[in-house]
């Protein structure tokens, strides 16, 4: 028996094939799209990442001369550079501290209490989303290895000696992802998103915050400072829409 379909039903059928091929589509196109294409992946190096949540010791790494981002190279920062921290002046504000990142206009404020302390640029995720939300800093530390991407769609990075890193979660974004504030040496186009999630800074501006952020850094040696109870590392608040560039 031949299916004659009526006029109103021929229209129901042009709407669902329309209706699934949008669905097809989306479904194909999402996952390249640039802000979801490496969506789950950690952002820091895996096995650092692993440690510091075990709050087991990393070591100090080893000085590396070569740096990739998008199929350009790079230099790292001389380790020794890193370590040269210096003292931001501040009140102890018994842990009124917080530091807000707004996505829309690629800011990031740092305040005491109501006090304004620092305004920096920032370059917020492109490749992959900067989260919103209230987190913590649960760990700093001095340098660490990034990577992540894909060679076959040009996003593959290998970035050692990232300085000044602020790992940040909370309920929602586990400690795993590898979220963080940190310095930056492989581009100069602060003001715009360029990450991968991350919150790009210029290395003299997140150096200032780097110290200035609880957990306090007490030993100078110690290369990873880890946020406790007594020590809870300063909020973050991220809100605002990244710009598509």
């Amino acid at each position: 028996m031949r299916f004659n379909p009526t006029k109103y039903e021929k229209s129901w059928l042009r709407m669902f094939g329309v209706m699934g091929t949008a669905i097809v589509a989306i479904l194909v196109i999402f996952p390249f799209l640039p802000a979801n294409r490496h969506a789950n992946e950690p952002l820091a190096d895996a096995t650092s990442l692993q440690k510091l949540i075990a709050n087991a010791p990393i070591p100090t790494p080893i000085q590396e001369t070569i740096a990739v981002f998008h199929g350009t190279s790079a230099v790292p920062p001389a380790l020794a550079a890193v370590t040269n921290l210096q003292r931001v002046l501040g009140t102890n504000t018994d842990g009124d501290k917080r530091i807000e990142v707004d996505l829309t206009h690629q800011r990031l404020f740092a305040f005491e209490g109501n006090r304004k302390v620092f305004e920096f640029p920032v370059s917020t995720g492109k490749w992959g989303a900067t989260p919103t939300g209230e987190f913590r800093i649960w760990v700093k530390v001095r340098s660490q290895l990034m990577s992540g991407g894909n060679k076959n769609d040009n996003t593959y990075y290998y970035l050692p000696n990232v300085p000044y890193v602020m790992f940040f979660y909370n309920t929602m974004i586990d400690k795993s992802r590898g979220f963080s504030l940190h310095g930056t040496y492989w581009h100069n186009n602060f003001g715009h998103p360029m990450s991968h999630g991350c919150v790009n800074m210029r290395t003299e501006d997140v150096a200032q915050l780097y110290e200035w952020a609880d957990p306090p850094v007490i030993d100078a040696k110690a290369w990873a400072v880890h946020a406790s109870e007594e020590t809870p590392g300063t909020k973050i608040i991220i809100y605002g829409v990244t710009p598509e560039e």
